[in-house]
């Protein structure tokens, strides 16, 4: 009976769509008895002889297999999966993953410190992870490219030397360790005599981390600058918190000569330590323009670093404490080009020990790279200064109050000529 079946769906289905759609043909006998023994292999299998049907008991414990391989496996996939995390949460993955990308031919550096793979570790994503590689790698190169100049550059010198002659001299040559000392001697006592200047490192959450790392770069700039001036300010390190991202960044930069630094670095406010009345913050968005230099005044610089310019920060911040603020005259002695009139810390240092020693703006303002300005403005040039929109603001301000003092003396003088007309 499972053969006449088998026939008759043979017969039934692929013989009528051959014959429709090939026409009948010679080799037609042939198909259908290698599809008849096909499907007679298949309906033969099935039907074995005195096969033993499986008990309740077996049918019992199979089901409970199941159910036991059932629960198990997503314990399984968890714990697979926490592995993974704890493989992936570690610094020996990262540097794994690190070594692996390298062989990939990806931008990651040569080497990388237990600090860098543990800031590589925190990073969320892998995108945040490959820039945070890649900025390594320029810094990286960067470095090499300057111990590569750096190294020519010696060697060039100890040729010229060898070259030369070797003259003597009846002047001591004064060794660095006794210029080290000498520049000790004076910043100790900038430190007792000397014109107080804040930095305020209340900015570190405006910043990013290679922000917050140039901002400190540019600290050390002005700590070496101050070091070097033949009469240093005695430095104010403000709104410095311990173990927080400034404070890091500062000790992992100075390593051990942090603690050793003549300067003053506090938590404290600058308005806690210092009377209000002599504080000065100095901000390019300020309507007031510093015109001259006061010795009894203590300015304070904000220690920040914006590559998105975002401007009234620190504005806010001196309006917020109620201090006097004040902007360098760079409209009044630059011809100004584009772009915003922000200065990096170690120029603003530069600038105010310059119009401190010497009195002369135009001296002082050389020290703003050429690229920013059109060079200096000459005695003659009475063209209108352009002002930021801070200071447009202020000067429409002022020029409505003007009007309407014009006007209410007007009309309180008409009242009075009517009056006395009428007398």
């Amino acid at each position: 009976m499972a053969f006449m079946n088998t026939f008759l769906r043979t017969v039934r289905s692929p013989t009528f769509n051959i014959v429709v759609k090939k026409g009948v043909k010679r080799q037609l006998p042939f198909r259908l008895s290698h599809q008849l023994f096909q499907y007679r292999l298949l309906t033969s299998t099935p039907c074995t002889k005195n096969q033993e049907k499986p008990s309740a008991s077996e049918k019992l414990d199979l089901d409970t297999w199941k159910s036991i391989l059932r629960n198990s496996a997503p314990q399984a996939e968890s714990e697979q999966e926490s592995e993974e995390d704890e493989e992936e949460s570690t610094i020996e993955s990262m540097q794994k993953l690190v070594d692996m990308w390298r062989l990939a031919g990806k931008a990651v550096p040569d080497s990388l410190s237990p600090e860098e793979l543990q800031a590589l570790l925190q990073r969320p994503t892998k995108s945040s992870r490959r820039k945070y590689l890649r900025m390594l790698q320029l810094k990286e190169f960067k470095k090499k490219n300057k111990e590569k100049k750096k190294a020519e550059k010696e060697k060039l010198k100890s040729e010229v030397e060898t070259d030369n002659e070797k003259q003597s001299s009846y002047l001591l040559k004064f060794w660095s360790r006794s210029v080290d000392c000498f520049d000790a001697w004076r910043c100790a006592q900038a430190m007792i005599f000397g014109q107080p200047l804040v930095f305020d490192m209340a900015y570190e959450r405006y910043m990013s981390q290679r922000e917050l790392e140039n901002t400190v770069s540019q600290l050390q700039m002005c700590e070496g600058l101050n070091t070097k001036s033949m009469e240093p300010f005695h430095i104010h390190f403000c709104n410095l918190q311990p173990n927080g991202p400034y404070h890091k960044e500062l000790v992992k930069r100075y390593q051990g000569a942090w603690d050793n630094l003549l300067i003053t670095a506090t938590e404290k406010s600058h308005v806690d330590i210092f009377p209000k009345e002599r504080l000065v913050y100095l901000t390019a968005d300020s309507p007031n323009v510093l015109k001259t230099f006061d010795h009894d005044k203590i300015y304070i610089v904000g220690a920040f670093v914006d590559k998105s310019q975002k401007t009234g920060v620190s504005l806010g911040n001196a309006k917020r404490l109620q201090i006097a603020t004040a902007r360098l005259p760079l409209d009044n002695f630059l011809k100004w080009n584009c772009g915003g009139k922000n200065l990096t810390l170690n120029q603003v240092i530069e600038i105010l020990m310059t119009i401190r020693d010497t009195g002369d703006w135009k001296k002082a303002l050389s020290s703003v790279p050429i690229r920013k300005h059109g060079g200096l403005k000459e005695r003659n040039d009475s063209s209108p200064q352009p002002l930021s929109s801070n200071a447009k603001m202020y000067e429409l301000l002022r020029r409505k109050a003007a009007d309407g003092q014009k006007e209410t003396s007007s009309a309180q003088m008409g009242s009075k000529n009517w009056w006395q007309e009428t007398d």
